[in-house]
């Protein structure tokens, strides 16, 4: 049925959806507070549990971003026609069925049925018990806009928040086509440990920033203070500052926006550490290659960055550091799939087979081949 479904009315649905979300905001506010009375607010996962009108709002917003977007699906990425006459075509499809396994972040539920809806797949959310009000009252909006345009409400299905339900989405073969599990590195672990069916990684992430000898302190204050202050909890914030021996002395000047609100750590026990807190490892390197090693040692192949004026520097950093996203004199802050265009994502992908980065519309999809003949046969 699913398939069947033009862009055009895809696209209705997802308007009507993002209008609906402004509509109803104090019942999913009323739901969010329902979980949130159940988290200490100093907890690091109760930022991304938070709901507020400026992030519905921004949730809508990204709802609309996608459903202005091409189609990903029907697109031919090759096309040959062979000496024997045969045509070829390697056109875009839907996966099918997506399962999505994630922690304290309702508004995961809105993106990944944004992107899996606009790309033509069914969605199974599996999300946490911390979430589970806001998600149950995310998925009856959900519905409810389907129902209204005559299409079925299994298009996206809320799991219990129990493990057995982890256990049967990962041992789903043949109901499920791919599993994502989006959240701290136990989760990812442990979906990527036990799953029957594919999995792509997306979500932990120990990032750095690293301020070369040719860095520019302003720039460097700036980049540090947005990379590891604007939002603690999420998978693009920093966890670590490299600096060269030769601007040691520049350290306080780069940490003091974050002076009194960020704990910096030197112990070189705490490196490789994912916060999502209010700390910051530190280390002092005495060059650019003790930097790349460092990062090769620690980095999750999330995102990484170097402030630095020193093109040559700057060159050799993005050509050698492994992660989906490596930036120069801009902070990790900017690794969202909203953020590159995207409308939304359903996670950033860390791993090198398949999607890698910000997972949007196109990620969501596979191929297949087409092949037209006359009467061919092979010899």
């Amino acid at each position: 049925m699913l398939a069947l479904v033009d862009d055009k009315q895809r696209n209705l649905v997802l308007e009507h959806l993002a209008d609906a979300i402004l509509a109803n905001q104090q019942m999913l506010l009323d739901a969010n507070k329902r979980d949130l009375e159940q988290m200490e607010s100093q907890d690091p996962l109760y930022d991304r549990l938070l709901l507020t009108p400026d992030r519905l709002q921004g949730i809508a917003s990204d709802m609309r971003h996608v459903a202005s977007l091409p189609s990903p699906l029907g697109i031919v990425t090759k096309e040959r026609t062979l000496e024997n006459g045969l045509y070829l075509r390697r056109v875009s499809v839907p996966f099918g069925v997506i399962g999505v396994i994630y922690e304290a972040r309702p508004n995961v539920s809105f993106d990944v049925f944004s992107l899996c809806f606009k790309s033509g797949n069914a969605c199974i959310l599996k999300g946490s018990h911390n979430a589970q009000h806001s998600n149950e009252a995310i998925v009856a909006l959900i519905h409810q806009i389907l129902e209204a345009e005559g299409l079925p409400t299994d298009v996206v299905m809320l799991m219990p928040p129990t493990h057995g339900a982890t256990a049967e989405l990962l041992n789903a073969i043949g109901y499920v086509d791919l599993c994502i599990p989006r959240g701290g590195r136990k989760l990812i672990d442990f979906v990527r440990d036990n799953a029957r069916v594919p999995v792509i990684e997306t979500g932990a992430g120990v990032v750095h920033a690293y301020f070369d000898k040719d860095g520019d302190l302003e720039k460097g204050r700036r980049i540090i203070n947005n990379a590891k202050t604007r939002r603690v909890s999420v998978c693009n914030a920093l966890d670590c500052l490299l600096v060269h021996r030769d601007r040691a002395e520049d350290i306080p000047a780069l940490l003091a926006p974050m002076e009194g609100r960020v704990e910096i750590i030197t112990d070189e026990a705490a490196m490789g550490t994912e916060w999502m807190d209010y700390k910051l490892s530190l280390k002092v390197v005495d060059s650019l290659d003790e930097a790349l090693a460092h990062i090769a040692c620690y980095g999750s192949g999330h995102s990484e960055c170097i402030i630095t004026e020193n093109k040559e520097a700057a060159v050799r950093f993005q050509r050698e550091v492994d992660a989906a996203c490596v930036y120069v004199n801009a902070p990790t802050s900017f690794t969202d799939g909203a953020q590159f265009g995207m409308g939304a994502e359903i996670g950033i992908s860390t791993q090198k087979l398949g999607p890698r980065g910000p997972m949007a519309l196109e990620e969501m999809t596979t191929y297949k081949w087409l092949i037209n003949g006359n009467g061919q046969v092979r010899k």
